[in-house]
């Protein structure tokens, strides 16, 4: 089980599942919406996600008509994205998990349009697409 909260913590939620998909994402809609080099994100199915607190403190961005983000509206912090075509899993932001995590990480998507200062430094597979 995982459990992650957003930076002031009036966003909480658990994990009841392995989480699934690590990749880290290098696309730049990733990186603008994390202010850093790359997204690392995670499948759960959306039945083993349950907020503990703060889900009314969630605001959503329709980035399109198919994908949702959602931050908490006091501190910012990026907890998750649904797509509509998959409602049945959750992304989460990795970054909000505050358990260890000893799941994996797959692979690096979009590495074509990585920033040109990032460099990276590790031997998990690269895909320059999806």
């Amino acid at each position: 089980m995982h459990q992650g909260e957003c930076l002031c913590g009036k966003v909480k939620f658990q994990i009841t599942q392995k989480i699934t998909d690590i990749i880290m994402c290098h696309c730049s809609e990733c990186r603008r919406v994390q202010g850093s080099a790359f997204a690392t994100n995670g499948n759960v199915e959306s039945k083993n996600f349950k907020f503990l607190s703060g889900e009314n403190n969630l605001t959503e961005f329709k980035e399109n008509n198919n994908k949702s983000r959602f931050f908490c509206c006091s501190c910012g912090a990026p907890i998750m994205a649904k797509l509509k075509n998959n409602p049945d899993y959750t992304r989460v932001r990795l970054g909000t998990i505050t358990t260890d995590i000893d799941e994996m990480i797959e692979k690096h998507i979009f590495t074509a349009s990585k920033a040109n200062w990032d460099t990276i430094c590790d031997n998990i597979t690269q895909h320059k697409e999806w």
